[in-house]
């Protein structure tokens, strides 16, 4: 799914804006529609329901703002291998294969549907995230030929970083979305 569509970005908008939206456009079927095609047209809603479902659905089992806080802050007091740790249980919790990795910037090396995903996590804790350790991880990546390549930050990319990890499609992993793999970790 292209990430700028209308379904991925009801996605990640509130739950309650696709039902919203598919109740508007179910009401001015029925309305503007002739009666006895209305139903049918009002059936044109029925992505917009399931899209606002599934956004409910995930919405519900995210952690609260207090508890990504919480996370958050307990993985920065971590040493390497606790964190290291509850990685590889999200991670197989969420069915990838994991191997663990001490090949340079490479710390895990996930698997699943015949997809490879290199994880670069030990700088987690890094106060500033510059472009040199991307630059190293889409090597790596290169190399591997592998699909995708997740970089762990606790605290948010420098700008010129950013941008190079937005280029070069680089997933960065952290604050909400960390701290929601990680609690699947614990339950």
């Amino acid at each position: 799914m292209a990430p700028n569509s209308l379904f991925a970005i009801l996605l990640r908008s509130r739950w309650w804006l696709s039902f919203a939206l598919a109740a508007g456009v179910t009401l001015l079927c029925m309305a503007l529609l002739p009666a006895h095609i209305a139903p049918f047209g009002a059936l044109a809603a029925t992505p917009l329901w399931i899209v606002g479902g599934i956004a409910a659905w995930r919405q519900l089992r995210a952690p609260s703002p207090a508890q990504v806080e919480r996370l958050l802050s307990e993985c920065a007091n971590q040493p390497w291998r606790g964190f290291a740790q509850q990685l590889e249980t999200a991670w197989r919790a969420e069915g990838y294969e994991v191997q663990a990795q001490n090949q340079g910037v490479i710390d895990f090396r996930l698997e699943r549907a015949g997809q490879t995903t290199l994880v670069s996590a030990r700088r987690w804790k890094a106060g500033h995230h510059g472009v040199e350790p991307l630059r190293e991880l889409e090597a790596a990546r290169a190399r591997a030929s592998a699909a995708k390549a997740v970089y762990v930050a606790l605290q948010p990319l420098g700008e010129n970083a950013a941008l190079y990890a937005r280029d070069q499609q680089l997933v960065v992993l952290g604050g909400a979305d960390l701290a929601a793999l990680l609690a699947k970790a614990r339950s």
